[in-house]
């Protein structure tokens, strides 16, 4: 199936694991090029080299998304290579356990930095650009925790309700110059952070079997986590 992506240029932030360097894979696929970022570049440099990505169409940097200038600097350059803009992926940002009860005024700020500022750090210097594509696109990815708070997460809890209601916004106010604004609120899906969350609750079971006792309680019909993969 053709998306009619080829020759147009994606950012994807948090390109460098999970969901975002599988969204890059799925674009590259078909025909896109990208900007992508991560904290650490030579982390982001070999899951791109692990894809087989393709260094001419891809622009790899090293940025803090909830650095505003950072994040500027990425976009200037990413549309000085390819020449414009067409759309965004939000990614950045994984969930943190922590309690209510343990949780500080800063760590709620530091949720909202990194899963609500960024974005609009990202598209308040994609924005100009976006208007001027003929087929201009933004997906944010979050999370059901924006709509179904679960204990023990309560600063990414709030953090993606907040995202979930910024980007309805976005949606409303950007529809004008004809840009389309998507979220994707994940479930369980299989990324690194569930594997370290495996390895921390020092389980007997295998992870498979650890993987489908929690995909059953949750009431996932196939028993399993969601990958990346199906996520791009």
């Amino acid at each position: 199936m053709d998306l009619q992506l080829s020759e147009r240029t994606v950012l994807v932030t948090g390109g460098s694991s999970g969901v975002g360097l599988a969204t890059v894979a799925a674009l590259l696929d078909e025909g896109a090029r990208i900007v992508t970022c991560a904290r650490r570049l030579d982390t982001l440099e070999k899951a791109l080299a692990d894809i087989g990505a393709d260094s001419d169409r891809v622009h790899a940097v090293s940025c803090d998304v909830r650095t505003k200038d950072e994040v500027a600097a990425v976009v200037e350059a990413g549309v000085r290579r390819f020449g414009g803009l067409d759309g965004v992926v939000n990614n950045a940002g994984q969930s943190r356990m922590l309690g209510l009860a343990d949780a500080t005024l800063e760590d709620f700020r530091d949720e909202l930095d990194l899963k609500f500022s960024s974005v609009l750090n990202t598209m308040d210097a994609a924005l100009p650009h976006l208007k001027r594509s003929d087929a201009a696109a933004v997906v944010t990815i979050n999370a059901v925790l924006a709509r179904q708070p679960e204990p023990r997460l309560a600063t990414t809890s709030a953090a993606r309700a907040g995202l979930l209601n910024l980007t309805k916004t976005m949606a409303l106010e950007f529809a004008e110059a004809g840009i389309r604004v998507n979220s994707v609120c994940l479930g369980l899906i299989d990324t690194g952070q569930w594997r370290r969350r495996y390895d921390a609750a020092r389980s007997e079971l295998s992870f498979a079997a650890w993987e489908r006792e929690l995909a059953e309680d949750r009431g996932i019909a196939l028993g399993r986590f969601g990958t990346a993969d199906e996520v791009a």
